[in-house]
């Protein structure tokens, strides 16, 4: 029993899980955002041009009521969240990708000043010739 649950507390506090709870939280209250958004000001916009409010819309079929204007409301919700997290994933493809090229585009390898073999940009000795190399800082 020790031994998961020490499995279970590493599993916990991995980077992803903690990232993915965080992730949750954020995106329950910004469900409740656009929750907001879709019934408080999108829906009674819709109502003027429909002259109706969806929150209204109840059909009763052998006494139950079915209220598919909810329903529409719900798809409306659903529409504006995929749409802004699909905004936002996109986005940070971009940014992954731009600093991908940054670091593809930095050098990898330099020429020892001795021995002119190609070695490791980090290396602080060549493995060629073994002259000991000036390290440069900025790395």
């Amino acid at each position: 029993m020790k031994k998961f649950l020490e499995e279970f507390k590493a599993f916990a506090l991995k980077g992803n899980v903690m990232d993915l709870a965080v992730g949750v939280i954020i995106g329950g209250a910004f469900q409740a955002i656009v929750t907001s958004l879709v019934g408080d000001i999108i829906t009674p916009i819709i109502g003027i041009f429909a002259s109706t409010d969806f929150s209204n819309l109840i059909a009763t079929i052998n006494g139950s009521e079915v209220k598919y204007g909810a329903f529409i409301t719900a798809i409306i919700n659903f529409i504006i969240m995929a749409f802004i997290i699909f905004c936002i994933v996109k986005g940070l493809n971009k940014l992954a990708e731009r600093k991908k090229k940054e670091e593809a585009n930095e050098p990898t390898e330099k020429t020892c000043p001795f021995c002119q073999s190609t070695i490791s940009i980090k290396a602080t000795r060549c493995p060629h010739c073994t002259s000991a190399l000036e390290v440069d800082m900025d790395m």
